[in-house]
């Protein structure tokens, strides 16, 4: 009987169409660790209420649209468990027995809690779902006995606390829940087409699931160096949006080196290299938008395919939460 692979735990919030961000930041990785690892991959639709639960109309469009991108992408169902988090309801249970144990000010001290209140003034974000995400992450990691979540190092201060309120529950409760470790992986910075943080709210995303032509236009509107007026004034490569996304998406290394080269030299202008990515990028995108054409061909598959593995993860999480409320003495 072949050894059972260790669990890899990791979701996204279905707050919006999926973007080149989440496929270099995420689901390239989500789809390689399917050779070696035991995958499960959730629609984190309670996690997107924390910031979006006075406008939830858009929330499970988004959560099908997002697994049809995950498909595309080579995230395959035979392979890795996708679910929905909120069809799972042992998530909340397991979430609301860690915040009998984890002391608040834990929660106020994590980096995002103050900084996203910030950057979504226009939000009322003084919400006990907002403060006690942080368990509910650790709950929907804790409930699969995942071994590893996938991060970038920007986020091991999270799984650290994760890590720490697991701690905390087994020293009341016995080693009931399993403490994941973090999975290091490469997260290349992409910035938006105008420099910005990308994001949807700012319009300066390329979507997955953009077609051909919509791509070929968006790149021509990219920043590039504010100082190049003319293509025959040397430029700057580094920190240049377009070098950024010709480096972690265009797969002709000799190509984006000459470019550079005559970029930093004054002897290639700004179409030439726009033109060189977009044709890149829709490399990348054709075989996607090919895998995303059958799906749509299938009416309802999406919708199968993430219910059937809700079913499932809820089938562990049954037994992990009857190992729970043994160990919490709620038995009856």
């Amino acid at each position: 009987m072949a050894a059972l692979r260790p669990r890899v735990v990791s979701g996204m919030r279905p707050t919006g169409r999926l973007h080149l961000g989440h496929l270099v930041g995420a689901l390239r990785n989500w789809v390689s660790l399917q050779d070696q690892y035991d995958c499960f991959y959730f629609v984190a639709d309670w996690h997107a209420l924390t910031s979006e639960y006075a406008s939830t109309g858009g929330v499970t469009g988004y959560a099908l649209d997002n697994v049809a991108d995950w498909l595309a992408a080579g995230v395959d169902p035979e392979r890795s468990t996708i679910f929905v988090q909120s069809l799972v309801p042992e998530h909340a249970e397991l979430f609301l027995l860690l915040s009998m144990v984890v002391p608040i000010p834990w929660l106020e001290r994590v980096p995002t809690y103050k900084e996203q209140q910030e950057q979504l003034a226009d939000r009322d974000l003084s919400t006990l779902g907002f403060l006690g995400y942080p368990l509910l992450q650790t709950a929907d990691v804790a409930m699969y006995d995942g071994r590893f979540v996938p991060v970038g190092e920007d986020q091991v201060p999270h799984l650290e606390l994760s890590r720490e309120v697991v701690r905390r529950f087994n020293q009341f409760y016995g080693g009931v829940l399993v403490e994941a470790q973090p999975l290091l992986t490469p997260v290349p910075r992409l910035p938006g087409l105008d420099t910005r943080t990308m994001s949807k709210s700012y319009g300066n995303t390329i979507d997955l699931a953009d077609d051909a032509a919509t791509v070929v236009k968006k790149v021509r509107q990219m920043y590039t160096d504010p100082k190049r007026i003319r293509a025959d004034i040397p430029g700057t490569v580094e920190g240049n949006p377009v070098f950024m996304y010709h480096d972690a998406f265009n797969a002709d290394a000799a190509e984006v080196d000459d470019l550079k080269a005559r970029y930093r030299a004054g002897t290639v202008g700004d179409v030439e290299v726009k033109t060189t990515l977009a044709r890149a990028l829709n490399a990348v995108l054709d075989p996607m938008r090919e895998r995303r054409r059958a799906i749509a061909a299938q009416p309802g598959r999406v919708r199968e395919i993430a219910v059937e593995g809700s079913r499932k993860a809820r089938a562990i999480a049954a037994g992990t939460m009857a190992r729970v409320r043994d160990a919490v003495k709620l038995q009856y």
